[in-house]
């Protein structure tokens, strides 16, 4: 087997990608805070570890190979927006989840072989806890569990800083009670008005960073292969997981490799819902295939920011088009020259390169290029769908059917006028995006071609 590189956030390099254990791969990705309609910024971990899935389970084989991705479906965003809605937070967290399910499904994403919820793990969250402030990791203080900080010196290790440098600037939470500023939260209390669960410390609910140990440690081990997740985790997410994981199980070592993908931005400015600057994944459904979101960003590296605008969508789109003159259901085996980009850290622009060249080669009659392009495109998650019904979709995304039904009124009317220039042009319009109209009997009738 070729060796597969990973870049390490933990290492600050590119490492050769060992197994913890022969034949038994664990993953895990933070998965969404199920609050609200996920957006384009979100879409980019979906489709980077989804690709990444997709090559460990080439390499290890797919039985071989576990992906837990979880859902946080109890949270401070969670609670304020089922207040300001007035919807109970099990019916919102319900429809949003729904949401997350079908844009998945839109990127194309295969699903994670695990996909555990935050609130069905409650209790493996309070023993989590118990364990850490019997081992005094963590203290009580005022139906709070803080994680002590300081009484772990490898803090700091996966942001590369010291804890002073964290404290300044970061995304802490400010409270009076806790001993340092940095100390964070492994359950708090909750009023009447909020979800909570009983608890040797009270009523309450568990802070976000205990949930992922938790449900990590349930389904992968307290040791395990990689942790993925968007840059903006790096601190405090992760670092808290390692801290309270590490303290709690006696170990060196949590996840072995640490990926983490670079920011969508618009503007060069990180793409958020605090900020505004952001489109959600269910608005481009209507306009463009998934795939077509999906080329677009492996075209950047995943450790890159990626830029959003339409400019590169439709040029994705244009690629596609084009590369589908090649789609096959047979799929072949790719060769090493095409596969080795993505065995460098995920080295998609090169690889899409090599798409670009298997293409002119199928175009000039290559048959084993064709078939290299197709089957290359379907490792990456494109060609999800097959030749008919990309065209079909395509077609359909150019113009919806109330403008196909207005221009038809129109050209009813132009027709009834003896206007047959504007008639003409109708018909042409129409046939320039993919709709064959014909007049039979008074009525005019029309088909995708």
């Amino acid at each position: 087997m070729n060796k597969f590189f990973l870049y390490n956030t933990l290492s600050r390099q590119k490492e050769v990608f060992k197994p913890k254990f022969e034949n038994d791969i664990r993953m895990y990705v933070c998965g969404p805070t199920v609050y609200d309609h996920p957006h384009v910024g979100n879409a980019r971990p979906l489709i980077v570890f989804d690709l990444l899935f997709r090559i460990l389970q080439k390499l290890y084989k797919s039985e071989n190979v576990t992906y837990v991705r979880n859902i946080t479906d109890i949270d401070d965003k969670i609670i304020e927006t089922s207040q300001k809605q007035n919807i109970e937070i099990g019916q919102l967290t319900k429809i949003v989840t729904k949401y997350f399910h079908d844009d998945c499904l839109y990127l194309g994403c295969l699903n994670p072989n695990v996909e555990p919820k935050a609130t069905e793990h409650i209790s493996e969250m309070i023993e989590l806890t118990k364990k850490l402030i019997e081992l005094n990791y963590a203290y009580v203080e005022s139906g709070h569990v803080y994680f002590d900080v300081m009484k772990y010196e490898d803090y700091g290790k996966l942001s590369n800083k010291k804890i002073d440098e964290l404290v300044a600037g970061s995304r802490v939470e400010i409270s009076e009670i806790k001993k340092n500023p940095v100390d964070f939260v492994l359950w708090k209390p909750s009023t009447d008005q909020e979800p909570g669960w009983n608890s040797p410390w009270g009523k309450g609910r568990p802070g976000w960073h205990l949930e992922c140990s938790a449900m990590s440690e349930k389904y992968l081990g307290k040791e395990f292969d990689i942790h993925g997740g968007g840059l903006d985790l790096i601190f405090p997410h992760h670092e808290n997981e390692i801290a309270q994981s590490n303290c709690a199980n006696s170990t060196d070592s949590f996840a072995k490799y640490w990926m983490h993908n670079g920011y969508v931005t618009v503007n060069k400015q990180k793409m958020s819902k605090s900020l505004g600057n952001f489109i959600t994944i269910d608005e481009l459904k209507s306009k463009y295939d998934g795939q077509v979101l999906r080329l677009a960003m492996l075209s950047t590296h995943y450790r890159q920011p990626f830029d959003w605008n339409d400019k590169i969508l439709e040029d994705a789109k244009k690629i596609l088009g084009k590369w589908y003159e090649f789609y096959s259901q047979e799929t072949i085996e790719i060769n090493e020259e095409n596969l080795n980009p993505l065995l460098d850290d995920l080295n998609t622009p090169l690889y899409i390169s090599n798409l670009h060249s298997l293409y002119d080669k199928a175009s000039k009659g290559d048959r084993q290029s064709a078939m290299q392009l197709s089957s290359s495109c379907k490792l990456i998650g494109l060609f999800n769908k097959d030749l008919e019904t990309w065209s079909s979709s395509t077609i359909s995304k150019l113009i919806d059917e109330n403008e196909i039904k207005n221009l038809l009124h129109e050209r009813n009317i132009a027709r009834e006028q003896k206007n047959f220039a504007k008639s003409d042009q109708i018909r042409e319009l129409l046939n320039s995006k993919g709709i064959a109209i014909e007049d039979k009997d008074g009525k005019t009738n029309w088909k995708y071609k």
